[in-house]
C-alpha cells in the first residue's frame, strides 16, 4: 500500500490535520460538534476541566472531561461542506497514521453528536421543544460524491420521496441515511422528539424563505409538510445532520443529530428566548453520553 500523496492529506509542518489544527491526542472518542464557534465555549462551560483549545477559521475545539469522561467539543460553521472537511479530518487523526500516511490497520469508530437549532415543518412540533433526527435527507448533494453512497442510504424511500413531492431534476438528488441507532438509544428520553430531519443547503431559498427572490418551486415546504412515508413524516429543517449521519456511516462511526426546535414554519411562531433551552440541552446531552 502507497502512502496517501501530500496534496490528498495535508498536514500542517507542527504535525496537526489541515484545517481543524488537530493532532491525534488532542481528540476524544467522543465529540459533540456544534455550528457556532461561541458555542463551545458555552459546552465546554459544563467540562469539569479543559485540557485543550485550538482555533482555526470557524474551527474552535476544545477537550476536557465531563462527569470523568473525555469529550471533544468542536465548531463546524454554517453546512454540510464544512462538515465533508470536519468528519473526514476527524477520521484521518484516528484513522491514519499522519507520519506514514497509511490507513491504520485496526479501525477506530467515534461517536459523535451535533447538537444544533432547527426550524420545525410540522405544527404539532412545539419550539423550545428537542428533536432527536432518527433519518437524515441531504438536500445538498455532498454524499453523491463519494463511492458506496447507496450502500447506507435508504433508496426506496428516496425514489418514493422524489416521486411524492414531484422532486426538480434541476436540484441535487437527495439522499436518506440513518443516524446511529446506538448513539439514538443512548440519547432518547421522554423529553426527545424523534424525527426525519432535511438538511438543506442554504438558509433562505433552500429552505423556502423569500426575500426579493422567488424559490423554484414555491410549494415545496407545502409538499413536505404533507408528504408521508409508511407512516413517517419530515419533522424540521436544519444544515449540517445528512453530511454527519451519511459521512460517519461510510468511515464506521457512530453519529446522530439533535436540535432544539427554535421555530416552527408551519405555525409562523419562534421561541422567545431559546438560549435557556440550547444550555438544557447541551447538559441533557452531556449527561446521557457520560453514562
Amino acid at each position: 500500500m502507497e502512502p496517501i500523496k501530500s496534496s490528498e492529506l495535508i498536514i500542517n509542518p507542527d504535525g496537526s490535520i489541515f484545517h481543524l489544527h488537530l493532532k491525534p491526542e488532542h481528540l476524544a472518542d467522543t465529540v459533540i460538534l456544534v455550528g457556532d464557534p461561541g458555542r463551545v465555549e458555552l459546552v465546554a462551560s459544563y467540562f469539569d476541566e479543559v485540557e485543550f483549545t485550538i482555533s482555526n477559521r470557524e474551527f474552535v475545539t476544545k477537550t476536557g472531561t465531563y462527569n470523568g469522561k473525555r469529550f471533544s467539543v468542536l465548531s463546524t460553521g454554517i453546512g454540510t461542506d464544512n462538515i465533508d472537511i470536519v468528519l473526514n479530518e476527524l477520521d484521518a487523526l484516528v484513522n491514519i497514521d499522519l507520519e506514514t500516511r497509511l490507513p491504520k490497520t485496526e479501525h477506530k469508530s467515534l461517536t459523535i453528536v451535533r447538537i444544533g437549532t432547527s426550524g420545525s415543518l410540522q405544527g404539532n412540533i412545539p419550539v423550545d421543544s428537542f428533536l432527536l433526527s432518527k433519518k437524515s435527507i441531504g438536500f445538498d448533494g455532498m454524499l453523491n460524491f463519494y463511492a458506496r453512497r447507496d450502500e447506507v442510504s435508504d433508496l426506496e424511500f428516496e425514489k418514493a420521496f422524489k416521486e411524492g413531492v414531484d422532486w426538480n431534476p434541476k436540484l441535487a438528488s437527495p439522499y436518506f441515511v440513518s443516524s446511529s441507532e446506538k448513539v439514538i438509544n443512548r440519547l432518547d428520553g421522554d423529553d426527545m422528539i424523534q424525527g426525519i430531519t432535511i438538511s438543506a443547503n442554504g438558509f433562505y431559498g433552500p429552505q423556502g424563505r423569500v426575500l426579493r427572490l422567488k424559490t423554484l418551486d414555491m410549494d415545496l415546504n407545502d409538499k413536505l409538510e404533507a408528504f408521508e412515508y409508511k407512516g413517517q413524516k419530515i419533522t424540521n429543517y436544519e444544515m449540517e445532520s445528512s453530511a454527519i449521519a451519511g459521512l460517519a456511516a461510510l468511515l464506521g462511526h457512530e453519529a446522530a443529530t439533535v436540535c432544539a426546535i427554535i421555530a416552527n414554519r408551519v405555525n409562523k411562531d419562534a421561541s422567545k428566548d431559546y438560549k435557556p433551552v440550547i444550555k438544557n440541552l447541551i447538559k441533557t446531552v452531556l449527561d446521557r453520553l457520560s453514562k
